[in-house]
């Protein structure tokens, strides 16, 4: 997801407010419930993103959804995005607001694809090697298997990436073989 730079000054504000408030791990729990359930409710979004309907009934509609699901703080913030007009940057703000948690925390994600599902001994490896690369950090690790890769593990921590595929190598085979200098000569 592309989370809008708008989407972090909010979500960085709601981090101040429960740092402040030592709240931090509730309001951690409350965004992950509000990116979960609107990412699971497509009317949800279709509300959200709706200029038809009016804030004081996107508001009613939020707080009687999380009614008791989600701390006063939480709630309370709600209100704020739907009466300055942001409510459709609700999913946003909470994915911002869960990447700031793993800031804030120390934990890198390390996103592993790969042909096959990973072994604990692989794991182990592409835990080290995070590891390596950020000392200090908690690493998580989240597995995706693609078989078009063929064999071999792609690892994204960041911005940075490894790609040890298959499919890479012949796709840079490929681009080399592309660059063929022979000319016959007529």
């Amino acid at each position: 997801m592309n989370i809008a730079p708008v989407a972090y000054r909010y979500a960085r504000s709601l981090m101040d407010l429960a740092s402040e408030r030592s709240v931090v791990e509730a309001v951690n729990e409350d965004m992950a419930l509000v990116a979960n359930t609107c990412a699971g409710s497509q009317d949800l979004r279709v509300l959200l993103n709706s200029p038809v309907v009016k804030a004081d009934k996107k508001e009613k509609v939020l707080s009687q959804l999380f009614a008791g699901r989600v701390g006063a703080i939480t709630n309370s913030f709600m209100g704020i995005l739907v009466r300055k007009g942001r409510e459709s940057l609700l999913p946003h703000v909470a994915a911002a607001f869960t990447e700031l948690y793993r800031q804030h925390k120390g934990i890198v994600i390390a996103e592993v694809t790969s042909a096959v599902a990973l072994s604990e001994e692989m794991r182990q490896k592409v835990r080290s090697l995070a590891s390596a690369q950020h000392p200090g950090k908690t690493i998580e690790l989240s597995e995706k298997v693609d078989p078009a890769l063929i064999g071999g593990v792609k690892i994204r921590i960041g911005d940075e990436q490894y790609d040890g595929t298959v499919s890479r190598r012949l796709s840079d085979l490929r681009r080399e073989f592309s660059k063929n200098p022979y000319i016959p000569e007529i």
